[in-house]
């Protein structure tokens, strides 16, 4: 690992796991673990906390390809469910990472007969999204990206199908800005809602993202599972 992604060690970890989400995004290999791969176990505290970062995609491979998950994965964002609930004063989108990760998990791995299933969590409320300046509403969303796939309505995708035009805009100012994670996200979210402006040329513009922002395999992820999407006439 270089100097840039060794800032810290959790830093290190979430580098590493969103690369191993890419890898298996890109291979289709649905039976390899991407926590295993990345080194990180359940009993790995600083591998946990990268997984709370990461949220929900930790397990995108699976939920693209329609797969069932590696029983590892499941065991990590299991965890990461548990240890790092969301405080009661915590940022909205916290709220929404954590409600995401939980009904991820009930959809992609049921609990085993005789297991406890994690705590139900009522999904956040999303009425701040439709009154917030299209800047914020952006960056929101883009934060909010693991939300974004297919076949998981909520009020978050509602907000975002309902403002496609001040995602678009928000998209090009992230460009501007050379804040390709950002600029990722909106992307990400703008295909998963098949509402991008035919004039934003959606297609060139993610490829320009990857292409500039694409040493942060955060900013590959959230492109590849946009083309996937697309792929598959999510648009």
């Amino acid at each position: 690992m270089d100097q840039t992604h060794a800032s810290s060690p959790l830093a290190g970890a979430v580098h590493d796991l969103a690369t191993e989400v890419v890898l298996a995004l890109r291979s289709g290999d649905h039976l390899a673990t991407v926590c295993g791969a990345a080194g990180i176990d359940e009993d790995d505290r600083t591998g946990i906390a990268a997984a709370r970062v990461i949220g929900a995609d930790l397990l995108l491979p699976s939920v693209l390809y329609g797969r069932n998950p590696h029983p590892g994965d499941v065991a990590v964002l299991d965890r990461a469910v548990r240890e790092f609930p969301p405080k009661p004063d915590a940022p909205a989108a916290t709220a929404w990472s954590h409600w995401h990760m939980i009904s991820t998990l009930q959809r992609m791995a049921p609990p085993a007969p005789g297991t406890t299933a994690p705590a139900g969590y009522a999904e956040p409320d999303a009425a701040w999204l439709e009154e917030a300046p299209w800047q914020a509403f952006t960056h929101q969303l883009s934060v909010l990206a693991p939300l974004a796939v297919p076949a998981a309505p909520s009020a978050v995708q509602r907000a975002a199908a309902n403002r496609t035009v001040d995602l678009a805009r928000g998209f090009v100012r992230a460009v501007r800005r050379r804040d390709w994670l950002q600029a990722a996200g909106a992307g990400r979210w703008l295909t998963a809602t098949g509402g991008a402006p035919d004039t934003l040329g959606l297609d060139g513009g993610l490829e320009f993202v990857e292409l500039m922002g694409g040493h942060d395999p955060r900013v590959a992820l959230h492109v590849r599972a946009a083309r996937m999407m697309d792929g598959a006439g999510a648009r």
